[in-house]
């Protein structure tokens, strides 16, 4: 990793790159992603079968899309207790924190004659994307988690999850447990954008959904983004990436290992560290260098580290902090001798974790926050996935007789200066009658 001075013209130059780096899509990729849900959206299942054949499993049939009940039976027997006790914690404290996001219904009478209020109810239906994993080989069972417990807490009556089926026409057993675990009604063996396109327009198989959540590749997040209107979407999402603030009271190895996790997911993802202290700087270019030598998916977390990784030399804490409210980081960790006492002046970030022991680990898997989280400074005006994506609010209004003759005029003012005669009239036709 390379020292840069901040603020400085190198720094702002290699900032730009990697903060630019996420969500801009080449007009090819638009095409391409819109030929596919049109495909699927005037096709339905024989398109979906065609991709899922051409892309993932060769000899899938459309009568095999849907996990059967035998499938579900045979997964429960193919993973082990550690794993199982693993998911228990996580599926309960994830529930927890989510718990406490539900939102209340609520009345207002305080002005005479009128009750207004908001009506709180949820989604009937959700669909929730879960990645492959690299090669289909890694099971991604903390974005069934994520996805699926919101949803459940709001209330959704029936929740469908989506997720490429390997070559042999199999999902991980992991994956059907985890998916079992969190009341998932059905998975259905496919990826990418006819995965979202099934879930937005359905087909013979795949009943369509009102909001579709979950992170994927370039083709899913392009696929979200045109059909973001027609169903709902938690966001768009880029690349991920962390931010480490971190003083001389650090542990190199620590912020090495925090911006390699992060490294590891792709040759996209961004690791940048920003501190008071070169000589910190400095330690942790070393403990980088050793830790990336031993890590199975070097090859990734190196080209991540290359293109998309830095350390910014600060003057002092008060310049990281407005730096990192600048980029509005997905993932913010604060590893300084005192972080409590910074942590307010934090504005923009998905989610920060505070302290030595709280990588940023600890929240994609167990701590209970959703790890699906705005990226590509997007924070600055989003937040992460909770039970709110999954629920609508209706506006409840009422006025009594006495009330609508009080602020009859007002109304009729606004209308007719907007040049709306007709709703100036609904109001004049009833202090005609009344």
């Amino acid at each position: 990793m390379k020292i840069f001075n901040y603020p400085s013209r190198s720094a702002e130059k290699k900032i730009d790159a990697i903060v630019n780096r996420g969500l801009r899509y080449r007009k090819k990729d638009y095409l391409a992603v819109n030929r596919i849900l049109e495909d699927v959206r005037k096709n339905g299942d024989q398109a979906l079968i065609n991709y899922a054949n051409r892309f993932d499993s060769p000899g899938l049939k459309i009568g095999s899309l849907k996990v059967s009940a035998g499938e579900f039976e045979a997964a429960a027997g193919r993973v082990d207790r550690t794993f199982m006790r693993a998911l228990n914690r996580a599926v309960k404290q994830i529930r927890s924190f989510h718990r406490m996001q539900y939102p209340k219904s609520w009345m207002d009478t305080r002005r005479p004659g009128t009750m207004l209020g908001q009506m709180v109810n949820p989604v009937q239906t959700a669909g929730v994307y879960v990645p492959g994993g690299t090669g289909g080989k890694t099971p991604l069972v903390s974005s069934v988690l994520m996805g699926a417990i919101p949803a459940k807490i709001a209330g959704v009556e029936r929740i469908a999850m989506v997720t490429p089926p390997t070559r042999q026409g199999r999902v991980d057993p992991h994956l059907l447990v985890a998916a079992k675990k969190v009341g998932i009604d059905a998975v259905y063996k496919l990826g990418s954008a006819w995965a979202i396109a099934a879930l937005a327009y359905g087909t013979g198989t795949i009943p369509k959904v009102d909001v579709i959540v979950g992170p994927g590749n370039l083709f899913v997040t392009l696929a979200k983004k045109i059909v973001a209107g027609t169903v709902g979407i938690d966001m768009v999402a880029g690349p991920s990436e962390v931010l480490i603030i971190a003083d001389g009271t650090a542990d190199p190895d620590y912020i090495a290992a925090d911006l390699l996790a992060q490294a590891e997911h792709d040759t996209m993802a961004s690791a940048v560290l920003i501190t008071d202290s070169r000589p910190m700087g400095e330690a942790v270019v070393e403990a980088v260098d050793r830790q990336l030598a031993v890590l199975p998916r070097r090859e990734i977390a190196q080209a991540s580290i290359m293109r998309f990784g830095a350390i910014l030399a600060v003057p002092n804490l008060d310049v990281a902090l407005d730096f990192a409210n600048r980029i509005a980081p997905e993932h913010l960790e604060l590893q300084v001798a005192d972080p409590f006492a910074v942590i307010g002046r934090i504005q923009n970030a998905g989610a920060v974790f505070v302290g030595p022991y709280t990588p940023e680990p600890v929240g994609d898997y167990i701590a209970g926050p959703n790890h699906v989280l705005p990226t590509a400074g997007t924070a600055r005006f989003s937040s992460a996935l909770s039970v709110d994506h999954f629920m609508k609010k209706t506006s409840i209004i009422h006025y009594s007789k006495e009330a609508f003759k009080k602020e009859a005029g007002d109304i009729i003012r606004l209308a007719e200066i907007e040049g709306l005669t007709a709703h100036a009239n609904a109001v004049k036709i009833r202090l005609r009658s009344g």
